[in-house]
């Protein structure tokens, strides 16, 4: 039985490390983590602890364009 034809181009592969750094938010924002969090956090304060924690809004729009096309299937 011969194989069947396929009809689609390529598929486009994600950039990994840019996937499990930014997020979109259910309104479409794009959203990234602050960094520093992983080691020597033993002499910082419980305040600079929970401020590391949440994500901040990205605003540039060539960051936002660049992250888009290195992950297309970002949700």
């Amino acid at each position: 039985m011969p194989r069947k034809q396929k009809d689609a181009k390529f598929k486009l592969k994600t950039h990994k490390a840019t996937s499990k750094r930014f997020r979109l938010t259910g309104s479409g924002l794009l959203v990234r983590s602050k960094g520093g969090k992983s080691h020597l956090r033993r002499r910082t304060s419980k305040r600079t602890k929970t401020l590391l924690a949440e994500t901040i809004p990205v605003s540039g729009r060539g960051i936002i364009k660049r992250v888009r096309r290195l992950v297309p299937n970002l949700k």
